[in-house]
C-alpha cells in the first residue's frame, strides 16, 4: 500500500500495472517491434538485426541490434524509440549508456534494444555471442513486411 500524489491509498500492484505494461510477451513484442524498427530507421540506424532469444534466454524474447555513425546519432535513435514507445504506452524498465552514446541498452522486458557506435558493435559482436538464436537482417526498404513474414515463420 502507498499513498498517491492525489492522496488516495493504492495497492502497489495497481501502481505497477499502470506504469509498466503487462507483459503478454508475444502480443507486446509484436506491438513493440514494428515501432522500434521504424523508429530506429527514421533516425537512419544501420544494419539492423533481430535475434529471437526466447528459446535460449530467460530474460528476453527478442534483441534488436543496430548502430549509428556517431554518439549523437546513437542518442537520437534511442530518444526516438523511447518517445514513440512512450506514446503507445510502453515504458522502459531501464535505459543504460545514453549519456556516453557508445552503446545504449534499452530494456523493455521482452524486447531488449542495443544501439551501438559501429566500432563498439564490432568489438562486442553480440551477434556472434548469440549465434544460436534465429536471426533476421531487417530489410531497410521494407522493414515491417520483412518482420511480419519472419514472425509468421
Amino acid at each position: 500500500m502507498y499513498k498517491s500524489k492525489s492522496g488516495k491509498i493504492k495497492k502497489l500492484n495497481e501502481f505497477k500495472e499502470r506504469t509498466i505494461p503487462k507483459t503478454k510477451l508475444a502480443k507486446d513484442s509484436k506491438e513493440k517491434f514494428p515501432l522500434c524498427v521504424q523508429s530506429a530507421l527514421d533516425k537512419k540506424a544501420k544494419k539492423m538485426v533481430v535475434l529471437k532469444v526466447a528459446e535460449i534466454s530467460s530474460f528476453a524474447d527478442y534483441f534488436l541490434i543496430c548502430h549509428g555513425d556517431s554518439s549523437r546519432q546513437v542518442q537520437g535513435i534511442a530518444r526516438n524509440i523511447e518517445e514513440k514507445l512512450k506514446k503507445t504506452g510502453f515504458a522502459p524498465l531501464g535505459i543504460e549508456g545514453y549519456q556516453e552514446g557508445n552503446w545504449v541498452l534499452m530494456d523493455y522486458g521482452d524486447v531488449i534494444i542495443h544501439i551501438f557506435q559501429k566500432s563498439v558493435r564490432e568489438f562486442y559482436d553480440l551477434e556472434r555471442l548469440w549465434v544460436d538464436a534465429p536471426r533476421l537482417n531487417v530489410d531497410e526498404e521494407k522493414p515491417i513486411t520483412t518482420l511480419l513474414k519472419w514472425w509468421g515463420s
